[in-house]
């Protein structure tokens, strides 16, 4: 079996569409909406998670069974009516001739990508696969890795991308950025951040920005950190 080529999809502004009315589509389209794409539910029933993610004006509902040509305009297709191997076989192929992307939920054999279990922290993006084998062993490995990576890593990285501001425009080399971050990673710096502790936080990174010639005093670094926010 060939090995999945893992990628980060930008659905931003994009056209995606769920086929199915479920509590499944309703978790598809809401991850799908959280990601910025413009989301179409079509069902001829929808489920209250469905129902309570249209009334957010997260997605739109268009309420119709499935036919061929519905799937026009769509950058993503995902559909959960896997009982029905029909309609299984007519979406699959209306998007392979449009050229779609599809995900077909519990059907492997007719997706051309994956969804992988997916642990967030801010800008910090984890995905756990098991190339379909068994989404529920990836579910729990992803639950393992939440303890590993605590919330606190979305201000954690948001201080981190504020040091590689000033090391850039120190002109600091790659190299000694690099070297940077490796003392940063091993710092007390996050654990101070899980117990909120910002202020001690942003003065140990100015320590050790200054050990790399950038000079800028906690306040100023921690106005700067929270731009990127």
């Amino acid at each position: 079996m060939p090995k999945y080529y893992p990628v980060m999809l930008d659905v931003r502004g994009r056209k995606a569409l769920v086929i199915g009315g479920d509590a499944v589509a309703a978790e598809k389209a809401a991850s799908l909406s959280l990601s910025g794409a413009q989301v179409t539910v079509q069902s001829d029933a929808f489920a209250p998670e469905v129902l309570a993610l249209h009334e957010q004006q997260k997605i739109t509902l268009h309420k119709k069974a499935y036919a061929p040509g519905d799937l026009a305009g769509a950058f993503v297709v995902v559909a959960t009516s896997t009982h029905d191997p029909a309609l299984t076989e007519a979406i699959w192929q209306e998007t392979q001739q449009r050229g779609q992307l599809v995900n077909i939920v519990d059907v492997p054999a007719r997706c051309n990508y994956i969804v992988p279990s997916i642990l967030r922290r801010g800008q910090l993006t984890i995905a756990v696969s098991t190339e379909g084998a068994s989404p529920s062993i990836a579910k729990r490995v992803r639950q393992q890795l939440e303890g590993l990576f605590p919330s606190a890593y979305d201000a954690y990285l948001q201080l981190a991308s504020a040091a590689r501001a000033l090391l850039r425009e120190a002109n600091v080399p790659y190299d000694r950025r690099d070297a940077f971050f490796g003392e940063y990673f091993t710092s007390e710096v996050l654990t101070l951040l899980s117990d909120g502790e910002h202020q001690q936080a942003t003065t140990i990174t100015v320590d050790l920005l200054r050990k790399y010639t950038v000079s800028i005093t906690a306040g100023d670094l921690l106005a700067l950190w929270k731009k990127e926010v």
